[in-house]
């Protein structure tokens, strides 16, 4: 397993474990710089947008996202087993 994939891992479950959200957002905060918190957030609102089933061109108009970059989006949201649907389905609970 790469340095990158460990670490990976491992944030992901410091994250699982917390239930704090103002911690998680100052954390992310943090970590991130102002552009990588905006394209993290920005690819939430993505995935957030695709499943209320927002047509592309609308999105790409709403976010300033290239067509090319939802459309990648898109094509992962409809995989079997999307780990995109899965959050969606865990954060509407």
């Amino acid at each position: 397993v790469s340095e990158m994939k460990e670490s990976l891992r491992d944030l992901a479950e410091a994250l699982a474990k917390c239930e704090d959200r103002e911690l998680i957002e100052d954390f992310l905060g943090a970590i991130l710089t102002p552009h990588e918190l905006k394209e993290v957030t920005s690819r939430w609102a993505l995935v957030r947008l695709l499943d209320e089933k927002m047509s592309q061109r609308k999105i790409a108009e709403k976010l300033g996202m290239s067509l090319c970059k939802i459309t990648r989006g898109s094509q992962e949201y409809q995989k079997t087993d999307s780990p995109f649907r899965k959050m969606i389905d865990l954060y509407k609970k």
